[in-house]
């Protein structure tokens, strides 16, 4: 993250804290477990606070090996996982979780250079492990976003794991600098590097839903939206969100209408639902797909994702002004 001597205005909030600056403000909120709100330049970003993902939908390959029902628990993990605690630290320094009384020692006028919210999460399988969400928030705005999963011995292989962040409308097109089409970790040999726009939220129409949209290697994705559900906002004009790599460090992202557990609920395409938010997850690993055949050949070993092992991705949202 960019070095900055803009300092943040911090708000120590009696079940949140707010940081705001030049044309953004943010809610960390406390008993939601998660980042409530998102605004820059006054648009909403966020329709549900962001949580670890485990799952992406069931493709038939997954069905022929029987993938999916091996590595179920990982669906409800990824629909349950409640957040166990939450952790503040101020330039770099942690503190005393300042809700109320406890904030009753901070004045109206309160600023920071740095502030890092982080969230522990237990999934819901058995045996459980740990997954942390660490938010850091400079002066420009931008926020580095670490996601660290604690692997766990008997957990069966995860089918991703990765950040999922909704958004209230509709977007009407993103663009990524990254490989061309539709990648997997197995499939990314005939994707081309480069700058690449996609009109709207494409879904690739299979009989049957499942897992579609992947980018691999990806440098950064800025999605353009146009409405809000702000009734008070009569402006139409499009506005963007950038996620970017952190250093070197390239990621995957899938940008759809709908959550993998929407697309695992459909059994033909006509019963998704009417699309209403925009759904970016963004991954630190993702299982192949596999299509040596879909009638019982598993994953190549190279291209399966370990729950026993530890896994760490780290992005930066960039901010307003960065």
């Amino acid at each position: 993250m960019a070095s900055t001597t803009t300092e943040l205005r911090v708000i120590y909030g009696d079940g949140t804290l707010g940081l705001a600056g030049e044309h953004f403000q943010y809610i960390f909120s406390y008993e939601r477990g998660g980042l409530e709100s998102l605004k820059q330049f006054g648009k909403e970003w966020l329709y549900r606070t962001p949580k670890p993902a485990f799952w992406r939908a069931t493709t038939d390959n997954d069905r022929g090996n029987h993938f999916s029902e091996t590595s179920a628990m990982w669906l409800g993990a990824d629909l349950f996982s409640p957040c166990r605690s939450v952790a503040v630290a101020v330039n770099g320094q942690p503190i005393t979780l300042p809700i109320a009384p406890e904030n009753n020692r901070y004045s109206d006028n309160e600023t920071a250079q740095t502030v890092t919210v982080t969230y522990t999460y237990a999934t819901a399988t058995v045996p459980a492990t740990m997954v942390t969400v660490a938010y850091t928030v400079d002066g420009t705005g931008t926020i580095a976003v670490t996601t660290h999963y604690t692997g766990q011995p008997g957990l069966p292989e995860l089918p991703a794991f990765g950040l999922r962040l909704i958004a209230p409308t509709v977007a009407t097109e993103f663009t990524y600098q990254g490989l061309s089409g539709e990648t997997y970790p197995d499939r990314m040999a005939g994707g081309r590097p480069g700058t690449y726009q996609v009109t709207g939220l494409p879904v690739t129409p299979y009989m049957v839903p499942q897992e579609n949209g992947m980018h691999m290697a990806t440098h950064w994705v800025k999605i353009t939206r146009e409405t809000t559900l702000n009734n008070a906002d009569p402006d139409r004009d499009p506005f963007q969100l950038t996620v970017r790599q952190h250093g070197d460090q390239p990621f995957a992202f899938s940008c759809l209408p709908y959550t993998a557990a929407e697309l695992e609920n459909a059994t033909h395409i006509e019963e998704l639902p009417l699309a209403r938010r925009t759904v970016l997850t963004l991954f630190g690993a993702v299982r192949g797909v596999g299509g040596i055949d879909s009638w019982g050949a598993d994953v190549e070993d190279a291209y399966h994702v370990s729950a026993e092992t530890d896994h760490d991705f780290t992005v930066e949202i960039a901010g307003p002004t960065a």
